[in-house]
């Protein structure tokens, strides 16, 4: 069992360096060359390979094992931050641009090995944990990539931080390669037997929503992080622009704050595994966050540039948003999971990738607009778009939950 979650571990970790790295430092560095928040929110258009990862999900579930996409993926990571560590994007905005797509294109292939992986291992006594696991590590790769990279950019260099990132990468093959997975296969060889093979995406479409609960799933997983990613957004450049440096920023929003995401991580994968039914919880965590998001909203009305009492209840602000953001993530990933431990092994990488979509692409539209929204309206406003977005997940989960039907 120890094993097992170290390898899911390892895997969730070298996942999120991409999303970090793009989340974390490249808005921040954007902004401080002087690019506008329209132009920084539209550069999410990198993540577009994970929305588009569910079309090729199905060639993850019945071609190949497993672990060769891992190998695959991971070694065209290491060359893609090789090449990246050569170019800067100063002089060289769109070759870095399309490494990162790359990149992305990459990590969200081995998303779809690594989920599959974890469904295949994971019993349902473990679930909470695994997915403590999965949304920790994710994080800690992320922070090692945003804010630990970005507090440190200026004296490491970009090229020094990509051959960095390229060992990462590497240490990780050579772990994976000396694994012994040992999953529990119906199909041991390639996935799944030529004649259960399909490409056909209606068929596979058809198959996927008829797993019990999955249209309710979808529902809320594509909605249940609007508002809050619109904060996550915006307000550390709100903050970039009320006087907090790059650095400063870096540490606390980078750092202290994902330490307390991954506190509420640990928390939401504890408390799953010492109750029945998490959805009485989920509610109450969605109102929480509703309160947070008012709270930071009144901040941003009157705010006044290098005042410490600003200063600290904006911090403060960060940290209960992400502590709560971390709960939620965790108890949302693990009821995606328990669906899809309902699906027929041929598609379960499928159908998790369905919904992990789903997911991704209801944070990344709105955080891709959110930008113009306060070129706009300006912050406050904007931020209120963002509460009444966050009142959607709170009403949909009124409605009769999968575990209440």
């Amino acid at each position: 069992m120890t094993r097992k979650y170290v390898l899911l571990g390892v895997l969730y970790f070298v996942q999120g360096i991409p999303y970090g790295l793009q989340s974390g430092l490249l808005p921040v560095y954007f902004r401080t060359v002087g690019l506008s928040f329209t132009k920084i929110s539209l550069a999410k258009v990198l993540y577009v390979p994970w929305i588009l990862k569910v079309l090729w999900a199905p060639m993850v579930d019945q071609y190949f094992t497993k672990k060769t996409w891992l190998l695959l993926t991971m070694g065209g990571l290491v060359l893609a931050c090789l090449a990246c560590s050569l170019l800067t994007p100063e002089a060289h905005f769109l070759p870095v641009a399309t490494i990162l797509l790359l990149m992305n294109i990459f990590a969200s292939t081995q998303d779809i090995a690594v989920d599959g992986l974890a469904i295949q291992l994971l019993g349902q006594d473990e679930v909470g944990y695994g997915n403590t696991i999965q949304v920790v590590a994710y994080k800690l790769g992320s922070l090692l990539a945003g804010g630990g990279l970005l507090a440190f950019l200026q004296h490491l260099g970009w090229g020094t931080l990509f051959v960095y990132l390229a060992v990462i990468y590497t240490v990780a093959i050579l772990y994976t390669w000396g694994s012994d997975l040992r999953l529990r296969l119906k199909y041991p060889s390639l996935g799944s037997c030529a004649k259960d093979r399909t490409l056909n995406p209606w068929l596979i479409l058809q198959e996927v929503l008829h797993v019990p609960d999955t249209p309710w799933t979808a529902g809320f997983v594509l909605i249940y992080k609007l508002g809050e990613q619109g904060s996550v957004s915006m307000f550390p450049l709100f903050l970039l622009d009320r006087a907090f440096s790059p650095q400063k920023l870096g540490f606390w929003n980078g750092i202290v704050a994902m330490l307390f995401s991954i506190s509420g991580s640990s928390l939401g994968g504890h408390l799953m595994s010492k109750q029945r039914h998490s959805f009485p919880l989920l509610k109450a965590l969605l109102v929480l966050r509703f309160c947070s998001l008012i709270f930071q909203t009144l901040l941003m009305a009157v705010y006044k540039d290098q005042v410490s009492i600003f200063e600290a209840a904006a911090v403060l602000s960060i940290c209960i948003q992400h502590l709560v953001g971390g709960l939620i993530t965790t108890l949302t990933f693990s009821i995606m999971m328990h669906c899809t431990q309902k699906a027929k092994e041929s598609i379960q990488a499928t159908h998790y990738s369905f919904l992990a979509t789903l997911e991704v692409l209801g944070k990344l539209v709105f955080s891709a607009i959110v930008g113009t929204l306060v070129d706009w309206l300006d912050f406050v406003p904007a931020f209120c778009v963002c509460l009444g977005l966050s009142c959607a997940s709170i009403v949909y989960t009124l409605q009769a939950a999968p575990a209440q039907r």
